[in-house]
């Protein structure tokens, strides 16, 4: 119960009951963006400092490449789950929103991780940075594959009309994802490996927290010292009001959730704790450090909700984004917020001390 009195929580807790009684309590959007642009500053800038004092050592470079890893397995595993319950459409969008990471979440914890006197490496924020795209790059592979399938199958009964999407991309030369005919009837996008990944990079959230990162490794411990005003004392304060615009957020996506299917639920509560069980399993193999293990299990059980959906959105239009949006943000990031990053972190520390 304790480790539910952190103000950051409280405030989150506070956000949800103000949306849930339909307060008039609404944080201006010009507010909420800078808020989101401080936390991932501060946030690139801290893991900078970090591998600049550290370097790549034998730990961080293990650190850094199970996170890769969970990035690749996550997606794959939950779109297999979710095949059994979803159209392959849906369940690839749904596997990349949970194969992704949340920063806030990742935020949250590492001043959790703080508040009980845990040491991480602020270099894990490279490793977050690192989970970002492969899930994303998987699903639209994924979301290809079935448009061929469907093509090859229109082609049997109409060839001659049905095969001319797939000879166009075929023609186009090149890897592609996205393209042929959809569910719906409408043609997806026709999207190369290249494109998915400079989208990814380019991505204003994404390179914000490269660039921050970048300037804190070469600015090092002179950087540190001059920017302590703006990482210190201020951050906690700026996280507890960005995290009570995030439960007011979860609060107007909670009546999207009642709409969804147990199972679609069951996957959305039981699979990030199967995610993060993974991360602790691997992690407790490799002997990462303690506080690395706790921000991985953060990581493979967290979800994206920002960044995932605006590309899913354009790359997989046959997707339903109402499905893929509040499951990540009315079920999975409250859960992680609340009870998550607790029950990751006694379970670290019992695993470990052990």
């Amino acid at each position: 119960m304790q480790s539910l009195l952190d103000p950051a929580i409280l405030f989150f807790a506070l956000g949800v009951f103000a949306g849930l009684v339909r307060s008039n309590l609404e944080m201006p959007a010009a507010i909420s963006k800078f808020l989101s642009i401080y936390l991932l500053v501060a946030l690139g800038l801290k893991g900078g400092f970090a591998l600049a004092a550290s370097g790549l050592t034998p730990s961080v470079a293990s650190s850094l490449g199970l996170a890769v890893l969970l990035a690749v397995v996550v997606p794959l595993v939950g779109y297999a789950v979710l095949r059994r319950v979803l159209s392959g459409f849906n369940a690839a969008a749904v596997a990349a929103t949970y194969g992704s990471v949340s920063a806030v979440t990742f935020v949250t914890a590492t001043q959790y991780l703080e508040s009980q006197h845990i040491a991480y490496g602020g270099y894990m924020a490279a490793a977050m940075a690192l989970m970002e795209s492969p899930a994303i790059i998987l699903a639209v592979m994924l979301a290809n594959a079935l448009r061929q399938r469907q093509a090859v199958a229109a082609t049997a009964s109409t060839p001659l009309l049905r095969v001319q999407p797939v000879v166009a991309m075929a023609s186009a030369g090149g890897l592609a994802i996205g393209g042929g005919t959809a569910a719906t009837g409408k043609p997806g996008p026709h999207l190369s490996v290249g494109k998915i990944l400079h989208e990814s990079f380019t991505d204003g959230t994404q390179l914000l927290l490269l660039g921050a990162m970048v300037i804190g490794l070469l600015t090092g411990d002179a950087g540190k010292a001059a920017l302590q005003p703006f990482l210190g004392d201020l951050f906690k304060g700026m996280l507890c009001l960005f995290l009570l615009d995030m439960g007011l957020s979860t609060a107007r996506n909670l009546p999207a959730v009642r709409k969804q299917s147990p199972w679609v639920l069951a996957y959305a509560v039981l699979g990030p704790l199967m995610h993060a069980s993974l991360a602790l399993v691997l992690a407790w193999l490799l002997q990462v450090p303690a506080g690395d293990a706790v921000l991985l299990m953060v990581l493979a059980a967290s979800a994206s909700y920002i960044a995932v959906p605006a590309v899913v959105r354009y790359a997989i239009p046959e997707a339903d984004p109402s499905l893929y949006v509040s499951l990540s943000l009315g079920v999975t990031f409250p859960l992680n917020i609340l009870l998550g990053i607790p029950l990751y972190t006694q379970v670290v520390q019992q695993v470990w001390m052990g």
